[in-house]
């Protein structure tokens, strides 16, 4: 099978079954079978843990670098204003539409292909092919659970909606209470202490502060106050506030330094849901950042965080799709756009020396 086409047409057939079948971050069996069972019909012998499925190129040699191609089967849930089901995959104009398609169905099956197709051919360097699950909400039993299982890796290769230019760099994530404590009394009496009194200048203070490292990828790290709440009614002073800052960090900073510096400026009780969600860099003269610029790519940094973020290896993120279209009513990708993605990763890759 030398003809791309008909690759590619077993992409489109596979990203069907996919829509046809929900997958739902912590709901992916059905998904991962389906991944399973097509890997075996390729002649791989795939690997499962829980609902994240991989195989290892054949003629595997330890020694030799090797190249992750990761992609993800869970989706989001449907937004209510879908004008179709989004569980029946609909093709209409060169577009197939369904919960998934773009985020990230395309990359999953073109890097399949892609997965396949390299198999068949010398290469300087080992391919694993991971299909993992719930990345949409960076859970436990995603991609961190599957890390210690796979062989050495040298670089990643993940396959989120980027219109197939490389994003060598992602922002990474970290959301922290903010909370603080009074003494509640009467409205109307001269009582009490007021949390939100107390946490006014810890707010104006997040709204204002600006971070000094910026980057040239992915500009400023972003820190924005999303929710508070306090109060039980109007003629009680509060006793409690309880606010969510949402972090996102660029690559110049971890997490933990931010932490620390809200830390040294904030009064009030602070507290880090995680530290683990990382931004991720790639330089531009890595092997595989270079095989793209020859390629005519632009590389940009990423808004959007994947599992770059629990990657504990070098990681680029490229892969067919708008980024604009995930998560989103009517989700579709183009059949072009999966072509189009199977034929660029094989002339990046091709010429990979890693």
């Amino acid at each position: 099978m030398d003809n791309l086409q008909q690759y590619v047409t077993n992409a489109v057939e596979l990203l069907e079954q996919l829509i046809s079948t929900p997958s739902v971050s912590r709901e992916e069996a059905g998904a991962a079978n389906i991944m399973f069972a097509q890997l075996q019909s390729y002649g791989f012998d795939p690997r499962r843990k829980g609902n994240n499925v991989w195989a290892l190129s054949p003629a595997f040699e330890e020694g030799r670098p090797t190249l992750l191609l990761n992609a993800h089967v869970d989706t989001v849930k449907p937004v209510a204003t879908w004008s179709r089901n989004p569980f029946t995959p609909c093709l209409k104009d060169g577009k197939l539409y369904g919960l998934g398609s773009n985020d990230c169905g395309g990359g999953l099956v073109a890097l399949l292909q892609v997965f396949r197709i390299l198999s068949k051919e010398q290469r300087p360097y080992n391919l694993v092919y991971l299909a993992s699950c719930e990345e949409e909400i960076s859970g436990a039993y995603g991609i961190s659970s599957v890390i210690p299982l796979l062989p050495h890796i040298d670089v990643a290769l993940v396959g989120e909606p980027t219109g197939m230019q490389p994003a060598v760099a992602e922002r990474g994530l970290m959301v922290v209470d903010l909370i603080a404590h009074g003494k509640s009394g009467h409205a109307a009496r001269d009582e009490g202490e007021n949390a939100i009194y107390k946490a006014l200048d810890d707010m104006l203070w997040i709204r204002d502060y600006k971070f000094k490292k910026v980057s040239p990828l992915l500009g400023a790290t972003k820190m924005t106050l999303t929710v508070v709440k306090a109060g039980t009614q109007h003629n009680v002073v509060p006793d409690l506030l309880q606010g969510l800052i949402d972090i996102r960090t660029n690559e110049l900073y971890t997490n933990e330094e931010v932490f620390d510096l809200l830390q040294q400026h904030i009064r009030s009780e602070l507290r880090a849901h995680s530290f683990r969600l990382h931004s991720s860099s790639l330089p531009l003269g890595h092997p595989l950042v270079r095989r793209c610029i020859a390629e005519g790519m632009t590389p940009f940094g990423s808004p959007t965080l994947s599992d770059q973020a629990l990657m504990p290896w070098p990681s680029l993120k490229l892969g067919p799709g708008e980024s604009a279209r995930s998560h989103s009513a009517d989700e579709y990708i183009a059949i072009n756009e999966i072509a189009q993605g199977i034929g660029t990763y094989l002339r990046v890759l091709r010429g990979l020396e890693l």
